[in-house]
């Protein structure tokens, strides 16, 4: 099927019948007790196609008190939704995912208006959310308590999981479907609800997800959306009724978010920056390694967490950095919804700005551009937040574009002549989201997979983010918080485990004196 500007046109006009815009005022709106409201708000925030500068809707800045009504409508459903069974909450997720399956397309084109990713990458986004969705519907095994029997006569302990009350969730702009996915569906499987805030630059893609949670069975006031930037932010890390708040984006706001939320008693999961390494090794397979390194540099227009960015060449290998720039010219950079694109906008005017500006900081402070994405022009689009994939040899870790998260298609090749050098390299950068390793050796992956300090490492992967059996287990600086998402860490996040020991003796108490000593069983 071929994507044209006429499929972007269908996408607003479907992103107007949910709600999203209106042809006279674009409003996006909030989402409260199971109802889409209009926010009274004076203060909106436009959101802009990051391919035409078009507003495609306006957010509201919720005001106080539609933020304590979403707080308010969670807390009132809490009191039946966490007496529901969890095979039923199980089912909900499993009519979900249904939903998400049938409106693939749908949320794929939201994704694509207002983030600006390819249609390709954009159904990605919703299938990697689609997942966690479906462990939630099988939830109840990573739930389970323990027991043991016999600790003395009739003295049996046993322990269970139980869910903390309202929680939320803060987004970022850069997966608007999968995040928020990584989200609501652990928090009210397991027995919470939930105060969802979108990106303020990519809504649409909540929007249409609360609707289909509401379509799967989902109770009104279990999930509620909000809407804002830092006011918003702030209630949620001060207001008494929610207990736990689950975080994705960059450090400054995860930072403030952990440190305000959890002054305030509340659980706070939050991950941050990165800066990905990957270690080529001479024996690893050229051709593989040469595409592995540029789809995960240059995808989503390295706007991901777990874009593989940051390369180091050992030894021989280095001879085949010139054949990078073959790969990464090859891409073709364009609107997302157009056939053949491989690299769209970056989010933001002020991306790109941001971007440009540490390409040239890496040329006046010793790097080489072997290829500038700079001021690329894409037909059609003469206003898109366009920059090329781009190339820089011979990076230190004295430079400003490897001190900082460039978020943008930008990969940094740095050189090493040995893996332990590589390994020193990675170890000091600030950051541990991810790093992987590429090498034919089980000896060398080994030794790699032990020393290298990063919460999630891949072998031959580039981006080894992890299915939801297990847990995104980011570190160091990309991370604070208590536990991890999804997975047990998830399940663990979201509940509070309660310790029961019960004393059933058959025999009859003996003894007519209370005893004050410290209870020793037997």
């Amino acid at each position: 099927m071929l994507f044209t500007a006429r499929h972007a046109r269908a996408a607003r006009n479907l992103a107007r019948r949910h709600g999203l815009v209106t042809r006279s005022v674009s409003t996006t709106k909030l989402f409260i007790n199971g109802e889409m409201r209009e926010s009274e708000t004076k203060d909106w925030i436009d959101v802009l196609n990051p391919a035409t500068q078009e507003v495609v809707t306006r957010v509201p800045e919720a005001t106080p008190a539609e933020m304590q009504a979403a707080v308010d409508a969670a807390s009132e459903a809490f009191k039946s939704w966490s007496k529901t069974s969890v095979t039923t909450r199980q089912r909900v997720m499993l009519n979900l995912q249904k939903l998400i399956r049938d409106h693939e397309v749908e949320l794929a084109k939201s994704v694509v208006l207002e983030n600006g990713k390819t249609f390709a990458d954009a159904k990605g986004d919703v299938f990697r959310g689609l997942e966690v969705v479906e462990s939630a519907a099988n939830l109840a095994h990573a739930m389970m308590g323990e027991t043991v029997e016999g600790l003395a006569a009739g003295v049996d302990t046993y322990s269970i999981r139980q869910p903390l009350g309202v929680t939320a969730g803060i987004c970022p702009f850069n997966f608007p479907a999968m995040i928020p996915l990584w989200m609501f569906p652990i928090a009210c499987t397991t027995g919470n609800t939930y105060v969802l805030k979108p990106s303020e630059k990519t809504p649409g893609a909540s929007m249409l997800l609360c609707e289909l949670a509401k379509e799967a069975g989902l109770p009104d006031g279990v999930l509620n959306v909000i809407h804002g930037s830092v006011d918003c932010v702030n209630f949620i890390c001060d207001n008494p009724d929610i207990k736990a708040i689950s975080f994705v984006g960059g450090n400054q706001a995860g930072e403030h978010i952990h440190d305000r939320g959890t002054k305030n008693g509340k659980r706070v999961q939050s991950n941050m920056g990165a800066k990905n390494h990957g270690t080529v090794m001479p024996d690893s397979n050229k051709e593989a390694v040469l595409n592995a390194l540029t789809g995960a540099a240059f995808g989503a227009a390295g706007q991901r967490c777990m874009a593989l960015g940051t390369n180091i060449f050992v030894g021989q290998a280095q001879e085949w950095i010139p054949d990078l720039r073959v790969k990464a010219e090859s891409l073709v950079v364009g609107e997302g919804m157009t056939e053949g694109v491989d690299v769209g906008p970056l989010i933001s005017k002020q991306s790109k700005e941001r971007c440009e500006r540490l390409i040239q900081s890496a040329a006046d402070q010793g790097g080489e551009i072997l290829l500038d994405g700079r001021g690329i022009k894409v037909d059609g689009y003469p206003n898109g937040n366009f920059v090329g994939p781009t190339i820089i040899d011979n990076v230190t870790p004295d430079m400003d574009c490897y001190k900082e998260e460039i978020f943008g298609p930008v990969m940094c090749v740095m050189r090493a002549d040995s893996m332990e050098e590589a390994l020193e390299i990675t170890n000091n950068n600030p950051y541990g989201n991810g790093a992987a390793v590429f090498t034919q050796s089980g000896a060398a992956a080994r030794k790699y997979v032990s020393e290298v300090d990063a919460g999630q490492v891949g072998v031959n992967l580039p981006i080894p983010v992890p299915l939801p059996m297990f847990s995104f287990t980011g570190s160091r600086a990309s991370f604070r918080g208590s536990t991890n998402f999804y997975g047990k860490s998830g399940v663990q996040f979201f509940t509070q485990v309660k310790t029961v020991t019960t004393n059933w003796k058959i025999d009859d108490a003996v003894g007519a004196k209370a005893s004050t000593t410290m209870p020793i069983l037997k």
